[in-house]
């Protein structure tokens, strides 16, 4: 057992045996290295092994705490073996009609408020953009995109170590463009492609409308995929690529630890799969600390890492990237030929904000919201929620993951909030089989306020309602 490992054991059987209760601050992170003579970043490691495991809540600032909301994660089906068919869940196209609903209260969309997003500085670098480069403005950007706004996406990588040219960068609209055209042209219609359960639906949608052919593996809720399970599916299966969300997966928001990271790669590597990495949610660890993406540890080129500034800026500018090294060529062919290029606009004015340092100030900022959000939601369902009501403990991201009580029905809350005027996302959209039934997902990527606890205090009674009536 690593030292980490053993420091992290001992507070886990504090938590169990209630020493530490709920609600409690950790030893600080100094308290620990001084108390067990370790280093600060052994500490550190402690603490996050916890906060993988749902056991602890990183409050900014504040340090580290013993959850107070519900203690157990929701269960995930028993896997079952199953062969790659094709997306077949008919649920789909519900969520698809929600934003054409005036007055709804959004907690099925993941994306944050528009209170948290920097729109003030914004408009000042959308302004200043068509005053001093009218020109450039509105004519048509270079088809791999912006040369400056790919230097400063290569930049927020290379800031944390992890390797990246400006020149393999193409800006797309968006993370599912980004997905769509790494799918292009890793695959081709018919193949095999592996994806984590529950999964994003667009991702779902996006490989049934290329014509492939899905195999799902079981995320560890709070873990991340389950890696020896995807090792074993590669060697019995030819899957020709795998798109992994390893930072703060949604619905799930699961970590998946370092050791993982490099171990999933490492078998993807071995077995031939292409490895496309959703990297959209990895700047929105609640902790402050951005983890590491799968790219750091690619040695070979195997692995196409997509991304995109919809959560964390603006989502209807429509940035997102896609950069592979060993691709590159063919993904700029496949962007030019599916939209030729982005609009100018958005990139030149997203460029001018990252150069002028706006974007980590206002990460700190919306991490420390969204993370305080998290909290509050999910003390709010061991308040409002029928007792036996599950709820993930992400580390990160903009989603809460809950299973309801036996006899609950996500697609008849999701029904009954609707009805009530409040959004949210039924579990069963979250599987290529409409799997999770009895799950949804929420937002939390909007400030707690008395509408939100009213929301929250609503949707507990709905959901007590349902699971009462099915005794």
């Amino acid at each position: 057992m690593l030292l980490y490992e053993t420091i992290a054991d001992g507070l886990r059987r504090q938590i169990a045996q209630g020493t530490l209760r709920a609600g409690e601050r950790l030893p600080s992170v100094r308290q620990l290295a001084q108390a067990h003579q370790i280093s600060a970043a052994t500490a550190v490691q402690a603490c996050l092994q916890l906060e993988r495991e749902g056991l602890v809540q990183a409050r900014p600032r504040s340090g580290y705490f013993v959850h107070a909301a519900p203690s157990a994660l929701p269960a995930l089906p028993k896997p079952r073996r199953r062969a790659p068919g094709e997306v077949a869940n008919p649920a789909l196209q519900r969520l698809l009609e929600l934003p054409q609903r005036p007055g709804l209260f959004p907690l099925h969309a993941a994306v944050a408020d528009h209170s948290l997003l920097p729109q003030a500085s914004l408009s000042v670098a959308l302004a200043r953009t068509t005053r001093r480069r009218p020109t450039a403005a509105l004519e048509y950007a270079p088809p791999q995109g912006d040369p400056a706004l790919r230097r400063q996406i290569a930049l927020r990588y290379e800031q944390t170590g992890t390797p990246m040219q400006a020149d393999e960068v193409v800006v797309t609209a968006g993370a599912t463009e980004a997905l769509s055209l790494a799918l292009r042209v890793a695959t081709s219609p018919g193949d095999v492609v592996l994806v984590e359960t529950p999964t994003y639906y667009g991702i779902l949608q996006t490989v049934a409308a290329l014509g492939l052919k899905v195999l799902e593996v079981p995320n560890r809720l709070g873990q991340g995929i389950d890696v020896a399970r995807l090792d074993r599916v590669l060697q019995q299966t030819a899957v020709r690529a795998a798109i992994l969300v390893p930072n703060f997966s949604n619905p799930s928001g699961s970590l998946t630890c370092d050791a993982d990271k490099q171990a999933l790669l490492a078998s993807c590597a071995r077995h031939g799969t292409v490895v496309i990495e959703d990297d959209v949610y990895g700047e929105l660890a609640w902790s402050g600390q951005r983890p590491l993406p799968l790219r750091h540890w690619d040695t070979g080129g195997n692995v196409i890492t997509c991304g995109s500034f919809s959560k964390t800026l603006a989502p209807g500018l429509r940035v997102g990237w896609l950069a592979g090294a060993a691709w590159t060529e063919a993904l700029g062919r496949a962007k030019y030929f599916s939209s030729s290029s982005n609009a100018s606009l958005p990139q030149l004015a997203v460029g001018d904000y990252l150069a002028r340092h706006g974007l980590e100030r206002h990460l700190r900022r919306l991490r420390r919201a969204v993370a305080d959000n998290g909290q509050r939601m999910r003390d709010a369902v061991a308040r409002y929620w029928p007792t036996g009501t599950r709820c993930s403990a992400p580390a990160g991201g903009l989603s809460l993951w809950l299973q309801l009580p036996a006899g609950g029905d996500g697609l008849a809350l999701f029904d009954a909030a609707l009805a009530a005027g409040i959004g949210i996302s039924p579990g069963v959209l979250f599987s290529s089989r409409g799997d999770y039934g009895d799950c949804v997902r929420l937002s939390c990527g909007m400030p707690w306020d008395a509408r939100l606890d009213q929301a929250m205090r609503q949707l507990g009674r709905l959901a007590a309602r349902q699971t009462a009536s099915a005794r």
